[in-house]
């Protein structure tokens, strides 16, 4: 009965992670049908008499982002929302643009990995492991280096030039998602309570509202 009991477990580790990435395909395709009203975890697919090549195709990565923002960057997503035929194929890549110092502010993809490659410009890139030790890893990255960030992980880069830096990222997921930090915790709707967060980052509550009045 012990002998049953640890086989089920180990079946059930297994399977749970066997399920923890995206869904693989079961036939040669399937173009997300953006139109459906159903919903289910994805898109569901289009009649496949009715895809065309620029279902599996993107124009304009070549194009320079506008960077004129707060943070300096700006990202141009590669995500199933731009190409149908990502859907249930479990990859998505994006351009990111870099104003001199302008840096791609603390962030989460919930649902990837992420490989990123600098194109051009110099980039100061880490990302923070989980409690307890929350320790940086960080590394400065020149023309043609590689550096990757684990699923989940709060993570972030930096122009470190004087000069427009470019990279692109290439991420696990057909749609990898993203939490930007200060976005999350200073600038949900509605907002998280002004007492909370001034006690769990010891802050004064002016400080908070401040914050707060940013987002």
């Amino acid at each position: 009965m012990a002998s049953q009991f640890l086989l089920l477990g180990i079946l059930a580790i297994t399977c749970s992670a066997a399920l923890a990435s995206d869904p693989s395909p079961l036939q040669d395709f399937c173009v997300a049908d953006s139109k459906s009203p159903v919903l289910v975890n994805g898109l569901l697919c289009k009649d496949p008499k009715m895809v065309q090549a620029n279902d599996f195709s993107f124009n304009g990565l070549h194009l320079t982002g506008n960077t004129s923002n707060a943070v300096g960057s700006r990202v141009t997503p590669v995500f199933v929302a731009q190409v149908p035929g990502l859907n249930s194929l479990g990859i998505s890549m994006a351009r990111i643009d870099f104003a001199p110092w302008g840096i791609n502010p603390p962030h989460t993809h919930p649902r990837a990995s992420e490989i990123l490659t600098v194109l051009k410009g110099s980039l100061q890139v880490g990302f923070v492991t989980s409690n307890p030790e929350n320790h940086l890893i960080t590394k400065v990255l020149q023309k043609g280096d590689v550096f990757v960030f684990p699923v989940g992980l709060v993570h972030f880069q930096r122009n470190i030039g004087y000069s427009n830096a470019i990279a692109i990222a290439a991420l696990g997921s057909q749609n990898p998602g993203v939490i930007t930090i200060a976005n999350a915790v200073f600038g949900s709707n509605p907002d998280i309570p002004s007492d909370l967060l001034a006690k769990a980052f010891q802050v004064d509550k002016s400080i908070i509202y401040k914050l707060q009045s940013q987002f």
